[in-house]
């Protein structure tokens, strides 16, 4: 599946993916891609830095998180794991060398050449199968496929409705007692200026050149991410019926209404963010 002018022009954040993408096929390695652009995930720039220390970020968050949401536990080993939003594979390496299987999945085939790229590396590229989103909404896999559907700091990055069917895909391709961890970024004060800003930095991207040039700004490029926030209501209305048991876990010192589901906390969550743990029936 492609991105059609269509739908770059409906949906602006597609500019921001395919000019990262387009950025990150430039450079001479992942080691490039992290020191140079402006949306690698840790927030750290500078000339030292190196696709090492940028997966070893991942490697630690893959480990909290797993465990903490009760995903570690192996049981039968060929278990398969799709991540939603893999970026250039900050997270991907870490998941290959704990599951059997991994699809790692993205809009942009850039982004998935270094995901490849970075777990021949890091990980186990024997177990990794990549799959490009073409169309930003869709995850060309048959149904209950999965054992695990797992997407981190991509939902926001989505339009709205993209966003909810992302999240009814994943559903979909998990098979019925298999779970689904996906996070979400919840509305805050700050959103009436990020918000705002983000939509016309995304404007900015449409200018021939100008977009290249704003990816490898990391100010820019953060603004440009902001498209949505969403609260457990809006994504339980849309995909509550595919779960059976169903948490929602956030950062214990905000609130955020868990609507019906069980609420938990781990301070291990960013604040501005909220996570849906839910079991397929």
């Amino acid at each position: 599946m492609t991105c059609n002018d269509s739908q770059v022009g409906r949906r602006g954040q597609f500019l921001l993916w395919k000019a990262a993408g387009r950025t990150s096929e430039r450079q001479a390695s992942c080691d490039d891609v992290v020191r140079a652009t402006g949306w690698v995930f840790n927030n750290e720039a500078g000339h030292h830095q190196t696709l090492a220390e940028f997966v070893r970020t991942g490697d630690d968050e893959v480990g909290a998180y797993l465990a903490v949401f009760g995903l570690s536990d192996t049981g039968d080993d060929p278990r398969h794991l799709v991540e939603i939003g893999s970026g250039i594979g900050r997270m991907t390496c870490a998941f290959t060398r704990r599951f059997r299987h991994v699809t790692a999945c993205d809009l942009d085939a850039g982004f998935l050449e270094r995901c490849r790229e970075s777990v021949a590396q890091f990980g186990r590229p024997d177990r990794l199968s990549t799959v490009e989103v073409g169309d930003g909404r869709t995850l060309p896999l048959p149904a209950d496929s999965a054992d695990i559907a797992f997407s981190y700091i991509t939902m926001q990055h989505c339009d709205f409705e993209d966003a909810l069917a992302l999240s009814d895909e994943a559903a979909r391709i998990v098979r019925p007692g298999g779970r689904v961890a996906l996070n979400y970024r919840r509305r805050s004060g700050i959103d009436v200026v990020l918000l705002p800003m983000g939509a016309l930095v995304r404007m900015a991207f449409s200018i021939p050149g100008l977009g290249t040039w704003l990816s490898q700004q990391r100010g820019a490029a953060r603004l440009g991410w902001q498209t949505n926030r969403m609260s457990p209501d809006q994504v339980l209305t849309a995909i509550g019926d595919r779960l059976g048991q169903t948490e929602v876990w956030h950062n214990p010192s905000v609130h955020v209404d868990a609507s019906g589901a069980e609420a938990k906390t781990f301070e291990g969550i960013n604040a501005s963010h909220w996570w849906l743990i839910g079991t397929v029936r």
